[in-house]
C-alpha cells in the first residue's frame, strides 16, 4: 500500500502539470460568474451532444506489425451553429475559447489506453504502460475556403510524462451537399519521456524480452497521409469511412522494438456512425 508521503508527492506533481488547464478553468469560471449578472451563463444557449463508435482495423499496439479489429467512442460537445467549417476522426475532443471564420484556438484533451503484454506477445518483458490522459491546447486555421490546417500539442499525465504535438493539413471538398470527401498529411512529434515510455528499452527489459537495449531522445514520430468519405444521412445521423497510413520515423523507427518485432508502416481503416442531440441550457 502507498504511504502518505508518496500521495502527496504524486498529487503535487500531477497539480504541477495541471495547473495551466486549472488556470485556464478558473479563468473560464470566473467568466461564467462575471455575465451572471446580466442572468446569462458561459453556458447558456443552445448545445448539441453527439454520440458514436468507430470499428477499424489497426496494429494491436503502435509500432506492432499485426493488425486486429478494434472500436472507440464518439462524444463531442459544442455549440449549436455553423461551427467548424472541418472536422476529421484524428482531431481530439476540444473546446474552441477563441474562433472565428478563418481560425479556431482551445483547449484539447485524449484519452491514452495502458498498454501491456496482453496486446501482444511481442510486449512480453516490457514495462505496462498505465493508461491516462493528454491534455493542452490546438490551434487550426483556413487558409482557404476548402483547405484547413490544425496542430496540438499535449502534455501526458499518468500514461507518461512526455509532450506530443500533431499536425495535419486537410483539403476537403462536397461530392454532393451530403457527401464529403477530404484528405492530407499528417506528422507528430514526441519529446524523449513520451519516447522512452512506448519505445525504450532498458537493460532489465533487454534481459526479460530479448530485445536489444534502447534509450531515445526526442524528434519526429512519424509522418503519414489520410483521408475519408463522409456522409450526412440526415439532420442528426452522420457516418463515414476512412483510412489512415503512418510511416514511424527518427526514435520509433529506431527502436528495438519496431526493428526487430514490429514494422514501421502502420495502417488504419474502418467505418463510423454518430447520432446529434440538441438541448438548450439556461
Amino acid at each position: 500500500m502507498y504511504g502518505p508521503l508518496y500521495c502527496v508527492s504524486w498529487s503535487f506533481g500531477l497539480f504541477t502539470k495541471l495547473r495551466p488547464f486549472i488556470t485556464l478553468g478558473l479563468f473560464v469560471a470566473s467568466a461564467g460568474a462575471a455575465s451572471a449578472g446580466d442572468g446569462q451563463h458561459l453556458w447558456s444557449g443552445d448545445w448539441y451532444l453527439s454520440v458514436g463508435a468507430a470499428g477499424f482495423s489497426a496494429p494491436k499496439f503502435e509500432g506492432g506489425k499485426h493488425n486486429k479489429l478494434q472500436w472507440s467512442p464518439l462524444v463531442s460537445i459544442g455549440r449549436q451553429g455553423p461551427g467548424p467549417r472541418f472536422s476529421s476522426r484524428n482531431d481530439n475532443p476540444s473546446f474552441a475559447l477563441i474562433e472565428s471564420d478563418a481560425f479556431r484556438i482551445g483547449i484539447v484533451g485524449k484519452f491514452v489506453p495502458s498498454r501491456d503484454s496482453s496486446d501482444g506477445h511481442e510486449l512480453r518483458g516490457l514495462k505496462k504502460v498505465k493508461w491516462g490522459v493528454e491534455a493542452g491546447g490546438f490551434a487550426e486555421a483556413y487558409p482557404t475556403d476548402w483547405l484547413r490546417a490544425r496542430v496540438e500539442v499535449r502534455q501526458g499525465i499518468r500514461a507518461h510524462s512526455g509532450v506530443v504535438a500533431d499536425a495535419a493539413v486537410d483539403a476537403f471538398t462536397d461530392i454532393t451537399p451530403e457527401l464529403r470527401a477530404s484528405a492530407g498529411p499528417r506528422m507528430t512529434l514526441a519529446s524523449t519521456d513520451y519516447f522512452d515510455a512506448y519505445y525504450g528499452v532498458n537493460a532489465r527489459e533487454s534481459a526479460a524480452s530479448g530485445l536489444g537495449v534502447y534509450k531515445p531522445g526526442g524528434g519526429v514520430k512519424s509522418v503519414g497521409f489520410g483521408g475519408a468519405l463522409t456522409w450526412k444521412a440526415s439532420q442528426n445521423w452522420t457516418t463515414s469511412t476512412f483510412l489512415e497510413y503512418t510511416r514511424l520515423t527518427g526514435p520509433a523507427a529506431d527502436s528495438s522494438l519496431v526493428r526487430e518485432r514490429g514494422d514501421r508502416n502502420q495502417l488504419l481503416i474502418g467505418i463510423s456512425a454518430s447520432y446529434k442531440f440538441n438541448f438548450t441550457m439556461n
